[in-house]
């Protein structure tokens, strides 16, 4: 693999020259697995690849120490990166090797052993680097003595580090950790502790990826053939060619090194042209060529108000609000102000009273844009109210219960990441849930439990809630914020203001409620003539399905409709919902004993011509 950097040098490696100096331990963490390009003027292995053993053993030597070795708990002491420096480590430690090894292990006393006497030594600058460090015990909650020992060891021969007078001036012995995750290893052996320097490896920059991609590495992404032939037209278009790569360079952020070249290979391996070449994104993350949001078109989209006002009644402002976010995802205006090109292609909070269509909504939503409402996945949020229900949505980490299963959130987004998540009742979830959704609501992406990369980038997000209907007063009783009297503009504003008053007040969360900013959709309370287009369509649906799967006709009188508006209207609180329990007390419940009742299964015409509490009166 070939990245070309130029003269860049990352800021870690600027940070681990300078504490190297200083600090006598070192933990490295973060992306400790990529590879990288060495960036240093004047060494041999400039612009060379390397993982980062060999990156860490190149940085030493060109600092002048005259001893490198590298540890893990499955090897002991080696290095591979340049013959003769394990034997002359051996020699300091009185060790001899074997086919290139040491053989140590971490939970002995002789890997200790061996380090402190590299550090305390003042011959040689030596520099140790134990790799995956996090993997020499089970958990760092829960360690055995002979753990606790080692880690104790390595802390206090790390203090008693010598400096050591080279030709390159003086060098202090050096230890380095490198681990996945800081606390993966025990919080007491590094904090508070002023001989201890913490390194973040990063993903690549925006800078590093740019490199990456507009250098001579760029030709590489392309078939020959391709390349020469879309260039012949993007030479004389570097604007459009600047905007191709910078998308591209949008679209990583995240990336590793080894997943940009993956991409370079994938691109050229199916041939994709230049002008398509943001497409192997798609294909790298799910496994498709075809993005469905780019087969909507707005032509198809323009009439879905209609549709949505067939299935969703007397919430035209709500339904507006919602379309306008959508019509921005489709025409790939989602997200134009912000610097991150992989936020969710939308995000919409949706509440208002229960029963007014807010589900109802989301599921339309999912209908249109996909074909089906099973792509609208939904979670009850008060099923995720405990302090470890995190595990639940995103995995549980190695060694927990669960850990095999995956995240329920993380799995369904695996199997459909072209979808809308329905987050119902989110003020239910634990506020560690809610500090999870920034990362989603920011990145666009979650490392499950098994460290798996979830994409959240092709979703729609759709919260729903009751917040703002009510709220508490001074003595924490609650109140009435909002009734069915006021008109809907002030509802609005109101539910609004409490919603609010929660994120920033109530929750001390205000970065949630940036990150939704004026997606609040707030829905009306179902109004007496909204309520009857909702029992009239029940009612239509009802007959459609008996003509349809039993060839039954019904006619209901205009008796019988006005009997259950007039019930309907006493039970407005509960919305469309209640209305829906309505028809199926006083009509479907009773058709049903007397369909049973008298035998009949199909080929009849039925009249309702009355209806009481219980009973139907049928011709």
């Amino acid at each position: 693999m070939v990245i070309y950097m130029n003269n860049f040098i990352p800021k870690w490696h600027k940070e681990l020259k300078i504490f190297s100096k200083i600090k006598p331990l070192i933990i490295i963490e973060g992306n400790v697995i990529d590879v990288y390009s060495y960036p240093e003027e004047n060494s041999i292995s400039k612009g060379t690849i390397l993982r980062l053993p060999a990156y860490m053993h190149y940085f030493f030597k060109d600092l002048g120490y005259q001893n490198i070795a590298f540890y893990d708990n499955m090897q002991g002491f080696y290095n591979n990166a340049e013959d003769g420096y394990i034997e002359k480590f051996g020699q300091l430690i009185n060790q001899k090797p074997s086919n290139g090894r040491i053989n140590a292990n971490f939970r002995s006393n002789n890997t200790v052993e061996y380090i402190k006497t590299a550090l305390l030594q003042g011959k040689e600058a030596t520099a140790i680097v134990m790799n995956l460090t996090s993997r020499y015990i089970i958990s760092p909650e829960n360690m055995e003595q002979n753990e606790v020992d080692s880690f104790t060891s390595l802390l206090l021969a790390s203090l008693e580090s010598r400096d050591v007078k080279t030709e390159n001036g003086m060098l202090k012995n050096i230890l380095i950790m490198t681990v996945n995750k800081l606390n993966d290893i025990p919080s007491w052996f590094y904090r508070d502790n002023p001989n201890v320097k913490t390194i973040t490896l990063p993903a690549p920059s925006k800078e590093e990826r740019e490199m990456f991609i507009k250098g001579p590495n760029f030709a590489t992404f392309f078939t020959s053939d391709i390349y020469e032939e879309d260039m012949k037209y993007l030479i004389d278009e570097p604007n459009e060619l600047e905007k191709i790569q910078n998308k591209f360079v949008a679209l990583t952020e995240g990336f590793s090194f080894t997943e940009l070249n993956g991409l370079r290979k994938l691109c050229k391996n199916e041939g994709i042209c230049i002008n398509n070449m943001c497409d192997v994104i798609d294909l790298y993350k799910y496994g498709i060529k075809e993005n469905p949001w780019k087969k909507l078109k707005s032509e198809g989209f323009k009439n879905a108000d209609e549709d949505f006002r067939k299935r969703v009644k007397g919430q035209n402002s709500a339904i507006n609000k919602t379309l306008d976010v959508v019509k921005r995802a489709i025409t790939g205006m989602a997200g134009l102000q912000h610097s991150s090109q992989s936020k969710p292609k939308g995000v919409l909070f949706f509440s208002g009273p229960t029963g007014t269509g807010k589900t109802e909504t989301a599921k339309t939503l999912a209908e249109k844009l996909f074909g089906d409402e099973k792509f609208c996945i939904r979670f009850d949020m008060s099923e995720y109210g405990q302090s470890h229900s995190d595990q639940k949505l995103f995995g549980a980490p190695p060694g927990y219960v669960g850990y095999e299963a995956g995240g329920q959130l993380t799995n369904a987004v695996k199997e459909n990441p072209f979808s809308i998540l329905l987050f119902d009742e989110i003020e239910k979830a634990h506020p560690s849930i809610l500090d999870k959704f920034l990362q989603i609501l920011e990145d666009g992406r979650m490392t499950d439990g098994q460290g798996n990369t979830v994409y959240f980038s092709e979703c729609i997000i759709i919260f729903t809630s009751n917040l703002g209907i009510y709220t508490k007063d001074e003595n924490g009783t609650r109140t009435e914020n909002v009734n069915s009297e006021m008109d809907y503009v002030t509802i609005q504003k109101k539910v609004r203001s409490a919603i609010e008053d929660y994120f920033k007040l109530e929750l001390g969360r205000p970065e949630i409620l940036n990150r939704i900013g004026e997606n609040i959709v707030v829905f009306d309370y179902i109004r007496p003539d909204v309520a009857k287009l909702i029992l009239e369509s029940q009612i239509e649906k009802i007959i459609r399905n008996l003509a349809t799967e039993k060839k039954i006709t019904l006619d209901i009188s205009e008796d019988v409709v006005n009997a259950l508006l007039e019930e309907a209207l006493q039970n407005l609180s509960n919305g469309a919902r209640g209305i829906g329990n309505i028809v199926e007390s006083m009509l479907i419940n009773p058709l049903s004993r007397y369909l049973f009742d008298n035998d009949i299964t199909e080929n009849v015409r039925l009249e309702i011509k009355a209806i009481d509490d219980e009973n139907i009166y049928v011709e």
